[in-house]
């Protein structure tokens, strides 16, 4: 008796099937949100960068008081308040330095990256999706941390003549630098954690950059103050500070080199992703 042939089992899936940038873009949307740390990142950078400020706000106000100054009045400006409302940058970064590093360090460490990688072959579309959902995260959330920090600390500055002034173009210029800055910092650490793969050592390594290369820099030695306002934090924060603090960059050039350690930073990510095994 003569076997009859099974019938060839035919694919599902279309030989020209392909994953769009879309659909790899909303993956890791959906990644990003079902991941428990992220609304707890975000939450506390909001409540930081407010908080700080308010407890700027609340010094301003205890050091206009007579009896604390010893009568000498404090001379009022308006540039205080968009100090006031900036203050708590500094402390949000740090924040989203853990957010850009952990969005890719976090697939390494759990092995979700072959996945990933798997669905997209060509791999970049991946680090350019995690690349858009970490900016838009990072810039709605320095956007709405610094619109709360204004609104909270006018009522304690107006009676001090403090106040922000909105229609001024230097002011409009420090609140949105604040978003512009997260957002290129959160970047700066995807960058570093895609080509680090580890959660501990790409925090450690921005935060290095951030904040400890600026105070190398501060060593009295012609070439390292020549090297320092390049530095990514103190070329990006004058796009924040503007004519506060001296030096050779404009706010848009500052802002501009800061770019430049970004693009760097997501170059060698997107190189080292292609040449390495997941």
């Amino acid at each position: 008796m003569t076997a009859v042939a099974s019938p060839a089992r035919v694919s599902s899936v279309p030989t020209t099937a392909h994953v769009s940038f879309l659909h790899t873009l909303r993956s890791e949307w959906i990644k990003f949100l079902s991941v428990r740390s992220t609304a707890w990142i975000l939450g506390v950078t909001v409540l930081v960068m407010v908080g700080f400020s308010l407890m700027m706000a609340a010094g301003m106000s205890f050091a206009a008081d007579p009896e604390l100054n010893q009568g000498q009045p404090m001379p009022a400006d308006a540039a205080v308040g968009t100090m006031v409302a900036t203050f708590g940058y500094s402390i949000g970064q740090i924040v989203l330095v853990v957010l850009g590093v952990m969005r890719i360090s976090g697939e390494y460490s759990t092995g979700q990256i072959r996945s990933s990688l798997s669905a997209v072959p060509t791999r970049l579309p991946v680090l350019a999706a995690k690349a858009v959902v970490v900016a838009a995260a990072s810039f709605v959330v320095g956007l709405v941390a610094v619109a709360l920090a204004t609104l909270a600390t006018t009522p304690i500055l107006e009676p001090l003549d403090m106040a922000v002034e909105l229609g001024n173009g230097d002011v409009q210029r420090s609140l949105l630098g604040v978003p512009l800055y997260l957002t290129a910092i959160a970047l700066f650490s995807l960058g570093v954690g895609a080509m680090l793969r580890h959660t501990a050592g790409g925090i450690a390594a921005v935060l290095g950059v951030l904040l400890v290369l600026p105070i190398i820099g501060q060593v009295p030695l012609e070439w390292v103050q020549d090297i320092a306002p390049y530095l990514p934090s103190a070329a990006g924060e004058r796009l924040i500070t503007g004519d506060l603090v001296e030096t050779v960059l404009t706010p848009w050039q500052g802002y501009l080199v800061l770019l430049g350690w970004v693009a760097a930073a997501l170059i060698g990510a997107a190189v080292l992703l292609r040449r390495r095994d997941a």
